[in-house]
């Protein structure tokens, strides 16, 4: 307990499958948490979770590509922690299975709206405050499909790269700053948005599911606990030697 005690933690796309695992796990381990989404019933619920077992949370619904409302937000969120020391980006769509030259322009526009310029804008408003408090943490959620490649998703993995190396020229650029950047690549996790891709499938859910379990040496997915875990190590202190790196969590999916 208290590995990230009194640390003020801000979550984008907190109330998510895997988002609410890191708040709630932020939270339990003594971080006062800043739970920012667009789905309002889900944020509402995770917060009360997190007060339910004596910690303290507070709910911002939030349009992550809406540049004012992400400054007001992140703004509300830093005077209502009293700053902040970690920013954990877990924001996202997995977007459209069309290959290029099917996608729209809107397919387009949208997950690169959600996923990189989030990203950046999380990014943008969140740095002033750990410049002023000498250092801070921030952990972007990337995926093993911002690591390699695949005929599935095609959209979602170009914008999962471009967080991935996104967090590492921040790693470099802040360095000196002593805030670190470290990206996390999740596998195949249990989780709504995750169900929802492998039914709308090409491949069919129960091909897509053979295989997928076929190419993991664990032979299952993950939980969103299993990422939370990670985040929690990246988010404390006991990494403080650690910036620029890509912690892949994936039950071996890419050690083949």
């Amino acid at each position: 307990m208290g590995r990230v005690e009194g640390k003020k933690c801000v979550v984008l796309g907190g109330a998510g499958g895997i988002g609410s695992a890191i708040s709630l796990g932020l939270a339990l381990e003594g971080g006062r948490v800043a739970v920012l989404d667009r789905d309002e019933a889900a944020g509402a619920k995770v917060v009360a979770e997190i007060v339910d077992k004596g910690a303290e949370a507070r709910f911002w619904p939030v349009d992550v590509t809406k540049y004012s409302e992400m400054e007001r937000v992140f703004g509300e969120a830093a005077e209502y922690l009293g700053g902040i020391d970690v920013m954990v980006n877990s924001a996202g769509i997995t977007g459209s299975h069309a290959r290029a030259h099917e996608a729209t322009e809107e397919d387009f526009d949208k997950i690169y709206a959600i996923t990189v310029k989030g990203a950046w804008l999380a990014t943008k408003f969140t740095v002033p405050h750990m410049l002023a408090a000498g250092g801070g943490s921030v952990v972007n959620i990337s995926s093993i499909m911002g690591l390699v490649g695949g005929a599935s998703l095609p959209l979602y993995h170009g914008t999962k790269g471009a967080v991935r190396l996104m967090t590492k020229a921040d790693a470099i650029s802040y360095a000196p700053d002593k805030i670190r950047f470290n990206s996390v690549h999740p596998g195949p996790i249990e989780t709504s948005l995750s169900l929802a891709a492998t039914a709308s499938d090409p491949l069919g859910a129960d091909e897509y599911m053979r295989r997928l379990l076929a190419n993991l040496p664990l032979g299952r997915r993950g939980e969103p606990a299993d990422i939370a875990a990670g985040v929690l190590y990246l988010a404390s202190d006991e990494s403080k030697f650690v910036t620029g790196t890509e912690l892949v969590i994936d039950g071996g999916y890419t050690a083949r």
